[in-house]
């Protein structure tokens, strides 16, 4: 059974706000234009009947393409983009690096997962969260090092936004995750200061990092 939380269940009902809120704009722009569906339609090349289903978002399969032909056709121009909302569902290999990460705090940690971040309707949340003795860290998790440069900006803006100033990038140690990380570490040297010796030192010492680091497990 989906639920709220469920992806699918989720962009089924972004899905259908969108819609309603786009016939809605359509609509208002016909009227202001003195245009009537059947003329609307005419100049979108589709009947003044499914015109109409666009205008009152009952279009259960509207496509881009139609879209953009309503738009078209009383002076919109539709612009499509897509905003970050939430992380990726995560699989079992992050799940993994996550509790190999896990079993490295010191004692007396507490650990947290899927940890969102204070702002009122951002679905963004870190992959984990530990603190211990007033000293907090966020953790992010890649079991592959593809886009680093998105990867950081990524990092950044969840720094920004909640509130945590220490992240460790957790990172599978693969063949391909040593070879992307041997290429860009320099240019993360200023986000992540610490790496993976560092930080498993601190952690040996009983204590969370006081800085962010780069750790592969």
């Amino acid at each position: 059974m989906a639920t709220r939380d469920d992806p699918a269940h989720e962009g089924r009902r972004n899905a259908r706000r969108i819609r309603v809120l786009i016939g809605e704009e359509i609509r208002e722009a016909r009227l202001q234009g003195g245009l009537t569906q059947a003329g609307a339609g005419g100049a979108a090349d589709m009947s003044h009947a499914q015109f109409g289903r666009i205008e009152r978002g009952v279009l259960d399969e509207l496509n881009i393409d139609q879209l953009s032909r309503a738009c078209s056709a009383v002076g919109l121009r539709l612009v499509v983009k897509a905003y970050p909302d939430g992380d990726p569902v995560r699989d079992e290999a992050q799940r993994r690096l996550l509790e190999r990460f896990r079993v490295r705090l010191p004692d007396g940690t507490v650990w947290r997962t899927e940890v969102p971040l204070p702002l009122p309707g951002d679905r963004r949340a870190w992959d984990g969260v530990a603190a211990k003795d007033r000293r907090v860290a966020a953790c992010e998790a890649e079991t592959a090092l593809r886009d680093v440069q998105a990867l950081e900006r990524r990092i950044a803006l969840k720094q920004r936004d909640g509130g945590i100033e220490t992240v460790i990038l957790v990172v599978s140690d693969t063949r391909a995750n040593r070879r992307a990380l041997a290429a860009h570490r320099e240019a993360l040297r200023e986000r992540f200061p610490l790496d993976g010796r560092e930080i498993l030192a601190a952690f040996s010492a009983g204590r969370l990092p006081n800085r962010s680091g780069i750790l592969m497990l």
